[in-house]
């Protein structure tokens, strides 16, 4: 009988062999676990499993209305994760094995980590009647925070029941269901309401991403409501015995206000009024001055080691890596040069247990040939720096994960973003154990009358840990250039007058507050427990924040692909969709979707839960009524609008000259005095689910188009690429909007001509050998449409200046009628799939029209054996069995021998029909010839479908075969079948 142990990653499961090995005996390596006798060791590779709502509940995209919500399943159905599939098979049929008795549950010490071991369980017990069986294996917990050998053995020692550990798998489900129930729900109700109007106007909400979002928008509305005011500060420069130093007037009677009303903006060195301004620097000019002065030595420490937020922060800050740049950096640092420990981490301490470890690791830095770096690691080496510390390890600072830092192994081919990374965490793991840095901070007040003049210093004594850093290390300093800071002061003697030299008021505005930058955002994210006004709550989000440092990139990137953000430089902006949600939340009355408050209040909850304070059924009902709630709200809102901070246009209603203001849905006239009802003309605010911001709607209706723009979707939800255009309609005797998909054929149908004069040909029609012109949102021939020269057209080439997303540059249009084909595109979008894809665009002679051409593959597969029985291609030289007796000479030769191939004769073979004849040929024939045939035919004859190369169009031969005009590669051995005889 044995016990398979479950670990969260591949790497672990080494760790725990190598560990085990000593005490249970050698291992056996398989593709996908190690055994014994006693132990069978595999791990999953993070999450394998996840909730999909049973089929009944699972509403199709295009399709969400307010009748199918809200959607409480009774139970979550689970579905095996499409990356991860045949690992999850090959675990559940380990964990299904007779032999395994006992599972031991090895998967990262934290919250997730038992949820990632549950829903393996559960999905292994198989779902019977709407509820999934219980295996009836006992269930142990290996809780492990240092990764040594003996922490490994110990933690084998003191596994933790499956009782212990109820409290934590309750919270761990619950919080993953809540976040189904309340993101599901969500964006389905908000989706629906944003949809009435026609259309499919995605409307993505969720507890982390929306607090996310609404941090970035409140700041953005600060920055539109923040007014500049001026303001004046006042320089001077003293002349002493040893030389001149700068000073800036202050008052030291200031207090800096406080409460809701106070004004932030003031401060102790501004002066209001450009009168004051010049009064004071005209009563200091030229006087004598007094001199105090106060120095006193103070240290500073080197940061903590990184935790993956902080990573990214730094590296968005020093190299403008987004988060999920650093997050893909340090993966790969990981598990491709397995030169950093694991990244996914939110500690910034290390196990008590790896001062050895930590010193073989200066060991090998000094070692190595990092030229840059081994000398401070040597330095560190031969002055004992690396010592036991509790602001470096301590285990209760530990969670599932201890630090990033650097392993073992000395990397080596790392790319330059790679060496980048590295360094930046190799430096911090160096500096950590460095002495701090010193310095003598000296404050000057030079007072002249009644006015008083600051002057800092900071000079640094001994650099510390700042000389693992060199060059940088200035701007590891505070203040270190704030003007008259950092600067090492000219001396003054203690009771000597100075002179004021020179004074200079300096006009100045107030600013608003910065945009975030992924760096910024990372980390309110990390402290929004700050912005929670309960304290219980904020207590209960003081570790979490929102989200997790796994989790947060992909949070970030999810609002950008969503289109709620876009980023400007290292700037985040939030979009108008982004404010129209905010606007929708806070009118329906749920804004507790927009506030980390409901974190915290999770939190709070589920720490209860884990302590067996509070039930996982009384949460889960919880939820189920602030889900409905939520649906109940969007579904029985009345009014017209909802109310928000809604901008007005400055281009006149084109109808009537009236005021075109913004409200929740629609851009409208409100009349000549901005507040009736106006003329009835208006458009719609999202058409096709694409918000317009405020400068777009103002150029629609100052230009009467706009375009192409990217981003709509079709009622089914599929996003299209389109122009719009302001036309009056003369039935409503109004101007109304209208999609202008560059449809040229009304041109034909209306008999308009095109003149081209003036128009720049990019090349030889294909087709006809006419010139080719940008015309509308096409590429076409001359001949193709009606001109003074040719009124009828007689050629029929065009070509989108867009195709599916992928804008087609001039440049590339006039390389494929010189060529052939363009150079190869990347940013296609699948109609079906919606991923994108590579491909060139081609002329396809046969087919008389552009086609797509993809980049030849190499084949995942052996290559096959020809007909002699030799490979296509060499194969690699197999390593040499072990030697065996030698078989019989008569089976050796027969082995050598090879068969010749089958052929087909009419005894074998089977008659084509006529119509399939027609195509490949009299005479018997088997069923695999066939379909080579055919084949070989659909390729010849370019039959494939350009948009999906999995169907096959019908010629004339082959729609007597087919029986209809398109068929799916997969079809057409079943329609052999019926032409054989």
């Amino acid at each position: 009988m044995k016990t398979l142990v479950i670990a969260e990653k591949p790497s672990v499961a080494q760790d725990i062999v190598r560990a085990l090995t000593p005490v249970a005996g050698k291992f056996d390596k398989h593709d996908d676990h190690f055994e014994n006798d006693k132990y069978v060791v595999t791990s999953a590779v993070g999450h394998l499993v996840e909730i999909a709502a049973p089929e009944e509940f699972d509403v199709k995209r295009g399709k969400w209305s307010f009748a199918h919500l809200p959607v409480l399943p009774p139970y979550f159905e689970l579905k095996p994760i499409d990356k991860t599939k045949s690992r999850l098979s090959a675990v559940v049929k380990l964990v299904k094995r007779k032999d395994v008795t006992r599972l031991i549950n090895a998967c990262d010490a934290g919250r997730e980590g038992e949820l990632i071991f549950r829903l393996i369980e559960q999905y292994a017990g198989g779902l019977k009647n709407g509820s999934y069986q219980p295996l009836g294996k006992p269930v142990q917990r290996l809780w492990l925070q240092s990764m040594t050998p003996a922490a490994i053995r110990d933690g084998f020692e003191q596994l933790r029941s499956n009782e212990q550990m109820l409290g934590l798998a309750d919270a761990a489900r619950s919080r993953s269901e809540a976040d189904w129930m309340v993101g599901i729900n969500g964006t389905r109700a908000m989706t629906a309401f944003n949809s009435r109007d026609g259309g499919f106007f995605l409307t993505t909400v969720g507890r982390v991403q929306t607090p996310t979002l609404s941090i970035v928008v409140e700041r953005e509305e600060k920055i539109r409501a923040h007014r500049s005011r001026d303001y004046w500060e006042i320089h001077a420069s003293f002349l002493a015995e040893a030389g001149e130093y700068p000073g800036k007037w202050f008052d030291p009677n200031f207090k800096k206000p406080t409460g809701d009303d106070a004004d932030a903006e003031l401060r102790a060195d501004r002066v209001w009024s450009q009168r004051e301004a010049l009064a004071i620097a005209e009563a200091v000019r030229g006087k004598a001055a007094s001199v105090k002065e106060e120095s006193k030595p103070t240290t500073q420490a080197c940061g903590l080691l990184y935790d993956l937020t902080s990573l990214q922060r730094e590296a968005n800050g020093r190299f403008g890596f987004s988060a999920k740049t650093t997050l893909q950096l340090a993966q790969s640092l990981y598990e491709r040069h397995k030169a950093l420990t694991y990244p996914r981490t939110d500690s910034r301490a290390l196990p008590e247990d790896y001062l050895p470890t930590v010193r073989q690791t200066f060991e090998m830095l000094a070692g190595s040939g990092m030229k840059h770096l081994a000398p401070h690691a040597k330095t560190a080496l031969d002055n004992s720096y690396i010592r036991p510390s509790k602001r470096i390890f301590d285990n209760s600072k530990v969670s599932d994960h201890f630090a990033i830092i650097p392993t073992l192994q000395a990397p080596s081919g790392l790319s330059e973003a790679e060496q980048k990374l590295y360094d930046l965490v190799v430096r911090r793991f160096l500096a950590v154990f460095f002495p701090s840095a010193e310095f003598m901070v000296t404050t000057r007040i030079s007072s002249v009358l009644n006015h008083h003049f600051k002057t800092e210093g900071k000079v640094l004594v001994k650099p510390g840990w700042m000389a693992v850093y060199g060059k940088e290390a200035a701007e590891d300093v505070a203040d270190a250039k704030e003007g008259d800071k950092g600067q090492n002061l000219v001396p003054v003697r203690e009771g000597e007058t100075v002179r004021t030299e020179s004074v200079e008021p300096k006009g100045l505005k107030t600013k608003p507050p910065a945009r975030y930058s992924e760096a910024t955002l990372l980390g309110a994210m990390e402290g929004a427990g700050k912005l929670v006004d309960d304290d219980e709550l904020r207590e209960a989000m003081q570790e979490k924040g929102l989200g997790t440092p796994a989790t947060r990139a992909a949070i970030i990137e999810g609002l950008l692909t969503e289109k709620y953000m876009f980023r400007e430089g290292r700037e985040i902006i939030p979009t108008a969709k982004a404010f129209q949600l905010m606007t929708l939340l806070r009118g329906l009355g749920v804004e507790e979707l927009s506030k980390p408050e409901l974190t915290g209040e999770w939190e709070y909850k589920l720490a209860q839960m884990e302590h067996g304070q509070l039930s996982r059924a009384a949460f889960m009902g919880e939820i189920a009524a602030m889900t409905e709630r939520m649906v109940k709200k969007a579904k029985e809102y009345d009014r017209d609008t909802i109310p928000g901070n809604y901008a007005t246009l400055s281009t006149p209603c084109p109808n009537c000259g009236g005021v075109v203001k913004e409200n929740y849905r629609r851009y409208t006239c409100t009349g000549a005095d901005g507040n009736s009802e106006g003329c009835g003309f208006s458009f719609g605010k999202s058409p096709a689910g694409r918000t317009f911001e405020p400068e777009e709607a103002e150029q629609l209706l100052r230009d009467k188009k706009i375009g192409p723009l990217e981003g709509f979707r079709s009622k089914a939800g599929w996003p299209f690429v389109a122009e719009i255009v302001i036309k009056f309609n003369e039935e409503d005797k109004n101007w109304k909007l209208e999609f202008d998909f560059g449809d040229d054929k009304k041109g034909e149908e209306s008999g308009e001509l095109v003149d081209f004069t003036g128009s720049e040909s990019l090349g030889a029609c294909p087709k006809c050998g006419s010139p080719v012109h940008e015309h509308g949102s096409n590429y076409v021939c001359e001949k193709s449409v009606p001109t003074l020269a040719q009124p009828t057209p007689t050629c029929d080439f065009k070509s989108g200046k867009i195709i599916l997303q992928q804008p087609v540059a001039r440049e590339q249009m006039s390389k494929l009628l010189e060529t052939g084909k363009t150079d190869l595109l990347d940013k296609f979008v699948s109609m079906r799939t919606r991923r994108a894809f590579k491909a060139f665009l081609a002329w396809d002679k046969e087919a008389g029209k552009v086609n797509f051409e993809f980049e030849p593959r190499a084949s995942k597969f052996p290559p096959r054996k020809t007909a002699t029985g030799a490979p296509a291609k060499a194969a690699p030289a197999k390593k040499a069995a072990p030697a065996k007796k030698a078989p019989a000479a008569k089976k050796a030769a027969a082995a050598k021998t090879p068969k010749a191939p089958r052929k087909t004769t009419a005894a074998s073979g089977k008659q084509p029909s006529a119509a399939l004849a027609a195509v490949i040929g009299e005479g018997p024939v088997s069923r695999p010839e066939v379909v080579k045939k055919l084949w070989d035919y659909i390729k010849a004859n370019g039959l494939q479908d350009a948009g999906d190369k999995r169907r096959v169009n019908a010629d004339a031969k082959l729609a007597a075969v087919f029986g209809k005009p398109q068929v799916t590669m997969f079809e057409i051995a079943g329609i052999v079948g019926q032409h054989l005889s």
